[in-house]
């Protein structure tokens, strides 16, 4: 059984919200994505790379050749435009399948295992992305251990900003145990939210996994809402 939650929030200090997301227990699928261009590029950066994914795994397509799919369809829409600008996309994937998972991300958004107590974060921390933002405030408050990966996806990659044959797709997978939680976040979140007060949050019990979402929002627009903050939480029980 698959409990979850899902919010978004524009923060405090940005006029659009650039973020998306997708949560879907039904077919086991959970997404953040974080788009980055202004203006109305951003936003709808991150809408084609959310809707390309869903589309192409509702129909069976592998997760990272559906990312894949996003990131070429990103770039064929910037060369289209006469503008020059960028175009682009991070992004964080959970696909739940009988009692395993597949997770994969692309650029900064993270994602986060909640299991026997213990924070664990997937994706690895995050480097100064070209954009000109800080690295996440919370990656240097007692880091949770990150987990062996099968590729790492430098945080300075993005959907549709990569060249195309650059572009490397973080991937973890395994097998989901009682009481698992998975977070995926966009940077709003880990800008003003360190792991410790994450790990507080998500081993709170007597909340539900909205109320989580909910209070990790709060938190993040109480320590200044510098940029979009979008989560996502997915509890297996």
């Amino acid at each position: 059984m698959i409990e979850f939650g899902h919010g978004t929030h524009a923060g405090l200090r940005r006029v659009r919200n650039e973020d998306t997301y997708y949560a879907d227990a039904g077919s086991g699928l959970f997404l953040v994505a974080d788009g980055m261009g202004g203006r109305h590029r951003g936003e709808a950066a991150s809408a084609i790379a959310r809707e390309v994914v869903v589309d192409l795994l509702q129909r069976n397509q592998e997760l990272g050749e559906a990312i894949r799919c996003a990131h070429r369809r990103l770039h064929e829409w910037s060369l289209s435009c006469r503008d020059g600008l960028p175009r682009g996309a991070s992004l964080a994937a959970l696909q739940v399948r009988d009692d395993s998972y597949e997770l994969a991300w692309v650029g900064d958004s993270r994602i986060y295992l909640w299991r026997n107590g213990e924070l664990v974060r997937i994706t690895q921390a995050v480097a100064k992305p070209p954009d000109g933002k800080a690295a996440p405030r919370g990656s240097s408050r007692q880091p949770a251990r990150p987990l062996p990966i099968s590729a790492v996806a430098p945080a300075t990659h993005a959907l549709g900003v990569t060249g195309l044959s650059e572009l490397q797709i973080g991937t973890h997978a395994g097998r989901c145990a009682r009481g698992d939680n998975f977070l995926l976040c966009t940077d709003g979140l880990t800008e003003e939210v360190s792991e410790a007060q994450i790990g507080a949050v998500l081993r709170r019990n007597d909340l539900a996994a909205q109320e989580c979402v909910e209070h990790l929002l709060l938190q993040a627009l109480e320590h200044g809402g510098q940029d979009n903050v979008t989560a996502v939480l997915t509890r297996i029980s």
